[in-house]
């Protein structure tokens, strides 16, 4: 049976009326008209477990595809620049164990390191007796808090390391660089800068867990790769190196990183250098 419709008059004075159309009557319960369809019944939820999500296939890998899994930065740390194949390379400052390194090269680089040590958080402590030539590095880096100090050798006062505040010292101290005050702790890295190898380079190299090597000379060459033992290209290499190239090696491995300066970089510290 079709739903009947009706019609009511709506207007004032004498104009014609306007005919409405109403809505068809619901029938009541019992009566004849159209039924609704009933809702669908809502999703039974796990308990703990939310509802029933999209089933989508597992991520899986084979044993064969495990090597391809790789992140472009190694370790939490300082992006020192990139290796022969273009990936960064990571120097990690901030430790829970010391950590030593030692860098025969120029006060560039390691002017760098602490630089960009800043950017990612840490307090640097610089040692040294050239106190002129860091000085602009620690006014530009000193913006509301004291990020770089300087101190004169063998004066570098207990720095208070911790997870929140890693610290690194750099020790600028010439060839033959007393025993510092300031040794590595957890969370307390120390860079030591050797602008040439020296009586001390050995012992020093020894406790060192990474060691950096920039251009030498082929005598120093030759003293280095007994040494730290390099292989004979290595060691022909070493007197050959451009500007900003390091050979960064320890006991188990090696690798040359390229270090680019940024913009406020090269406006600060000038281009790479080896020598001042």
């Amino acid at each position: 049976m079709t739903p009947m419709t009706t019609t009511t008059p709506v207007g004032t004075g004498t104009g014609p009326a306007v005919s409405v159309p109403l809505p068809a009557a619901v029938p009541p319960p019992g009566g004849v008209g159209t039924v609704a369809p009933e809702p669908p019944p809502a999703r039974r939820a796990r308990l703990g477990f939310g509802l029933l999500g999209p089933r989508r296939g597992r991520h899986e890998l084979s044993p064969e595809e495990f090597d391809a899994l790789a992140l472009p930065v190694g370790d939490d740390g300082v992006v020192i620049g990139s290796d022969d194949r273009g990936a960064p390379a990571v120097l990690g400052i901030g430790r829970p164990a010391p950590f030593d390194v030692v860098l025969v090269g120029g006060a560039w680089t390691a002017q760098v390191v602490a630089l960009r040590a800043v950017g990612t958080g840490a307090r640097v402590a610089v040692e040294t007796g050239r106190r002129q030539l860091w000085t602009a590095l620690a006014q530009s880096a000193n913006t509301g808090q004291q990020s770089i100090t300087l101190h004169d050798v063998g004066r570098v006062p207990p720095q208070g390391p911790s997870v929140h505040s890693p610290v690194l010292v750099v020790r600028d101290c010439g060839a033959r660089p007393p025993r510092g005050r300031t040794a590595a702790a957890p969370w307390q890295s120390v860079l030591t800068l050797l602008p040439y190898p020296g009586p001390t380079s050995p012992r020093l190299m020894a406790q060192a867990h990474l060691v950096g090597v920039q251009r030498v000379s082929p005598d120093e060459a030759r003293q280095l790769g007994r040494v730290l033992n390099l292989p004979p290209d290595d060691v022909e290499a070493l007197s050959t190196l451009p500007d900003g190239v390091t050979l960064w090696c320890n006991r188990t491995s090696r690798t040359y990183v390229t270090t680019q300066p940024t913009e406020p970089e090269t406006a600060l510290l000038g281009a790479a250098r080896r020598m001042e």
